[in-house]
This record gives structure tokens, C-alpha cells and sequence, in this order.
């Protein structure tokens, strides 16, 4: 018997009750196709075949309030959930919803919460001293219980209880792998602009923070995994995307180096990453035309993700990656419109 607040159970049970298997799988089916390649649309978005308005009022949640206990993240989450049923694209899914300072809480980081009218996801501060980072690399691994580490698994432990008591939201509704980033990401996070001087200054330095990041990560996400078992042919990422592989890496980051440096200091981490967990996805704000190339030779990456087109030359993207096989997900469907390609996405691009 779940023991949550009256309002969480009546959320739960008009979610549970929506549930239509048959659009739920028909959902899913048309984007296995588009990840498999039996899908016949140019450009791919989804529709739901029927939609199921909420029977009772939506929550609106701060996530300041969210942060501080797991009810009442499962209440943020779930209110997405419930708008999800009665849209065309997006998918039934939740997530430990703690930002971007997850993993770089568990290194001491301060968590930095902005304010409460921003209704904005919280990160960490960094460090900005070298010797710090030399002393969390002589320490190893920390405990994955730190920082955010706790909230977590707090909030994991609430949603394997909810699949326990409602089959339908246990079947149909995912939960993906928390914000973790990817390495160079966390490592910038945690070092501040001092990381990009000790790649000139003391490589090895980086590399071994590096390391560490990529294994404690491994750890991390192998646990989550252990609790939240998948296979690898479909994954659902966000609200509105699903790939092949298990997980999503980040690599905003790299948007600041050559691509001689994004070859010695992202590729080899997000490659380790890749291969342990049966491939994934690339997400990257800002520009990265100038190591698309790099980026999507790596085995095991199906998929990217780009926020800023027009930022990017885009024939350099579709280069790399349609022509190449990988599936470009999210992408911004008015941008497309009005700049369409002439040697088409084969199709391989999702708006």
C-alpha cells in the first residue's frame, strides 16, 4: 500500500486510468520504426492516435519545492504525464529531476538552488582551484549517496514502489537515466574555466579527472540501471525523444575547444561511456560543426541532438550524421520548414 498524500493517489489513479494500451504501443511502434529504419516519412514526428484529456486538474509544481522531497518531485513529474496522454509527441516518462549538478554533487560541489520565481532547475558552483581537483583525484570514487546522489535514489525507491501498484503506469510510463551530463561537461562544471588552461598546463591532470569522472559515472548510472532495467533497441530521453542505446551524454562543453582537443579530451570518455552501456545519444547546445565530424565516427553514438541550428552550419551536420546513418532527433520543425535540404534526411531526421 503506497503511503502518499490523498492528491498524489487520485493523481496516480486518473493517470492509471487513461492509460489506452493500444495507443500506448501504437505510440511506441512508430518510433521503433523510425529508429530501425522501416519508417516511410521523410521527416518523422509522432501523432498519438487518441488522446485522453485529465479527468482531474493538473498540478503546477515549483521545482524549488520538488528539489526538497520526492513526493513531491513525483508530483512534478507526474503532472507532465498527465498532459503528455493528451498530446501528439510527447512521450509517457518521468525522471530524478535535479538538474545538471547531480554528478558533480557527489565530488562536494555546492549545490547552487536559483530563485524560487525563476522555477528553474538547480546546478553546482565550481571549485575553480586546480588543487582541488589534484585532491578529489587522489581521493577516488566518492560516495554516490553524496549531494544529490541521495534524492536520487530516494526518488527511485518512490517510483519502483508506484510500478508496484499501478501495472499500466509501470508498462507504459518510462523513467530515464538522470542528468548526468557527460564527462568534459561535469569536469567543467566542477573546475570552472581553470580546466581549459590545465589542458595546456597539466593534460595529465585533466585526464586523470577525466577518468574519474567517466568511472564514477559508470558506477552511477550502472546502479540506476540495476533498479531500472532496458534493453538497448529503444530508449525513451525527455519528453519528446527516444533512441536506441541506453543513454544520453551531453557535450556543451566542447563547443569551446578545437577539434584536436575534442578528439584527446571528450571522445575517448564518451566512447568508454558508449560502448558500456550498449550505445546512445549526443546532445550539444551551441555550435558544433567543427567536431561533428569527430563526434558522430564514434561507435555506438545512433543519435544527436542540436538546440541551435543557426548557429551551426548545417550541411556540415547532415554530413556527419544522416548521410552517415545517425538519426538526428528534436529537431526544431520550423527551422527545417524554412531551410530544407536538398539531398534529403533519408529519413533519419525527427522534428
Amino acid at each position: 500500500m503506497l503511503s502518499l498524500r490523498p492528491e498524489t493517489i487520485a493523481l496516480l489513479d486518473d493517470i492509471e486510468s487513461r492509460i489506452d494500451p493500444e495507443t500506448e504501443d501504437d505510440f511506441a511502434a512508430q518510433w521503433y520504426a523510425f529508429l530501425h529504419g522501416t519508417s516511410d516519412a521523410e521527416i518523422f514526428s509522432t501523432h498519438r492516435k487518441k488522446k485522453s484529456a485529465p479527468g482531474i486538474p493538473v498540478p503546477r509544481v515549483n521545482i524549488n519545492d520538488a528539489l526538497a522531497d520526492a513526493e513531491t518531485m513525483l508530483v512534478h513529474q507526474l503532472a507532465d504525464v498527465s498532459n503528455a496522454l493528451n498530446s501528439d509527441r510527447f512521450n509517457l516518462c518521468v525522471r530524478a529531476n535535479y538538474g545538471t549538478g547531480i554528478l558533480s554533487s557527489l565530488f562536494g560541489a555546492e549545490i547552487f538552488e536559483m530563485p524560487r520565481e525563476m522555477n528553474t532547475l538547480p546546478t553546482t558552483k565550481p571549485f575553480n582551484d586546480s588543487e582541488v581537483i589534484r585532491e578529489l583525484v587522489q581521493q577516488g570514487m566518492p560516495d554516490l549517496e553524496n549531494g544529490f546522489g541521495a534524492r536520487v535514489w530516494a526518488f527511485a525507491a518512490l517510483w519502483q514502489d508506484v510500478c508496484r501498484a499501478y501495472p499500466k503506469i509501470a508498462k507504459y510510463v518510462s523513467i530515464y537515466h538522470p542528468d548526468l551530463q557527460g564527462p568534459l561537461d561535469i569536469c567543467e562544471l566542477m573546475w570552472g574555466c581553470e580546466m581549459f588552461y590545465a589542458m595546456y598546463d597539466e593534460p595529465e591532470l585533466v585526464h586523470d579527472m577525466l577518468s574519474l569522472i567517466t568511472d564514477t559515472y559508470a558506477a552511477f548510472l550502472d546502479r540506476w540501471f540495476a533498479m531500472f532495467p532496458c534493453g538497448t533497441d529503444m530508449n525513451v530521453h525527455w519528453s519528446n525523444m527516444r533512441h536506441r542505446g541506453r543513454i544520453m551524454l551531453r557535450c556543451d562543453s566542447a563547443m569551446n575547444l578545437s577539434p584536436e582537443f575534442y578528439e584527446e579530451f571528450a571522445m575517448p570518455y564518451d566512447a568508454k561511456l558508449l560502448a558500456h552501456f550498449g550505445g546512445g545519444a549526443m546532445h550539444f547546445c551551441g555550435r558544433g560543426d567543427h567536431y561533428i565530424e569527430l563526434l558522430c565516427s564514434q561507435p555506438k553514438l545512433y543519435s544527436v541532438n542540436l538546440s541551435q541550428p543557426h548557429l551551426n552550419d548545417m550541411e556540415t551536420i547532415w554530413r556527419a550524421s544522416v548521410d552517415r546513418g545517425i538519426t538526428v532527433l528534436g529537431f526544431p520543425g520550423a527551422y527545417a520548414k524554412e531551410h530544407p535540404r536538398s539531398g534529403g534526411y533519408h529519413r533519419l531526421l525527427h522534428t
